[in-house]
């Protein structure tokens, strides 16, 4: 059975949980509309990736 046979420090806990930290994702600017986007993401205001448009603008 999984029973543990000895305590864990707080040093060794903390040392774990260290990585369970949440980060905000890391935003760009879209080159056509100057938004911020999600990188390798589709621009949600203007339709482009990599300078081409990929999806029709209603405009």
């Amino acid at each position: 059975m999984g029973v543990p046979q000895h305590r864990q420090s707080k040093a060794r806990i903390r040392r774990r949980r260290a990585m369970d930290k949440l980060t905000a994702p890391g935003f760009i600017e879209c080159p056509q509309c100057h938004k911020p986007v999600m990188p390798h993401h589709v621009c949600n205001e203007c339709g482009y990736y990599k300078g081409k448009e990929i999806i029709a603008s209603a405009e």
